[in-house]
């Protein structure tokens, strides 16, 4: 999001995710559950393990990686927003899983104790923390030697050609958004994804790539995918003709892109995980 006062930074994205909650769950926004059954798939943990899921949103991994741990294990959901928790929470109770802990924490400095967690995992949250190198560095330090560490990030065909199409109808209504994209694009790159765990000393890294696709039904989804993500951050401070503006222009553009199954959505994703070295100790 371009600040460069990190608690700037924090406390925006805080305030975008929780205007969002509301939505977070829709169904033109499946890749998220989608994506979180294939991490938790890659993950494999064990029952009665304890895993850190960081920037958990409203839980779609949270709760694919409870029922891999069992009633036995915990998995520790921590994010900046407190309506996205409040979602997880309600969910959490709504199917009586005992195995969750919600906590609203900065994902960037986890306050927990080192060599803690058999895992530790982030599902496109990691390009949202100030300094991605130092926030990686943390989660490793809390993790147990010999424990796994992934996270998720987009390819750069994700959402295209949808999403050039957003930034330059932005433009058009003077919005420019600048660098605030810089930690996502570096991530397009699965060489970049593998420095950044290694850099973290994570060893053993393995990348793989998965398309995550589907139809959506018309350009509406395309907007509750806008609406509730981190993309809103660049719209919601338009006036509200100009934003209704923006918005009629742009759906036209996505209604364009129609075929007979609907609107194709690529969703890419990259799937980054590593291991601690079994005996390291991480230090304070």
């Amino acid at each position: 999001m371009g600040d460069t006062d990190p608690h700037e930074h924090v406390r925006r994205v805080a305030a975008v995710f929780d205007r969002a909650a509301e939505g977070y769950d829709s169904p033109a926004m499946r890749f998220f559950p989608f994506a979180a059954d294939r991490l938790t798939h890659k993950l494999h943990p064990a029952a009665g393990d304890k895993v850190l899921d960081v920037c958990a949103g409203t839980g779609a991994a949270t709760l694919a990686l409870a029922q891999a741990v069992g009633p036995q294990g915990r998995v520790f959901a921590i994010d900046l927003s407190e309506a996205m928790l409040a979602k997880l929470d309600e969910k959490r109770r709504k199917f009586g899983i005992e195995q969750i802990d919600v906590h609203v924490m900065d994902a960037s400095r986890p306050e927990f104790r080192r060599d803690y967690f058999h895992h530790v995992v982030s599902a496109f949250g990691i390009f949202f923390m100030p300094d991605m190198a130092a926030a990686l560095r943390e989660w490793v330090r809390v993790l147990r030697p010999g424990g796994r560490l992934m996270f998720t990030a987009f390819t750069a065909g994700a959402f295209e050609p949808y999403k050039t199409m957003f930034f330059e109808r932005l433009k058009t209504f003077g919005v420019d958004p600048g660098q605030a994209m810089s930690p996502v694009q570096k991530l397009y790159d699965p060489d970049e994804c593998r420095r950044l765990a290694e850099s973290a000393g994570l060893q053993d890294v393995q990348v793989e790539t998965e398309q995550l696709g589907y139809h959506l039904r018309n350009a509406q989804d395309w907007w509750e995918i806008v609406w509730f993500t981190g993309l809103r951050n660049f719209v919601q401070n338009l006036a509200p003709q100009a934003l209704e503006a923006f918005r009629a222009a742009h759906l036209a553009e996505i209604d364009a892109q129609a075929g007979p199954d609907g609107i194709w959505l690529d969703v890419g994703v990259h799937f980054t995980r590593g291991n601690k070295a079994a005996g390291r100790n991480s230090g304070n």
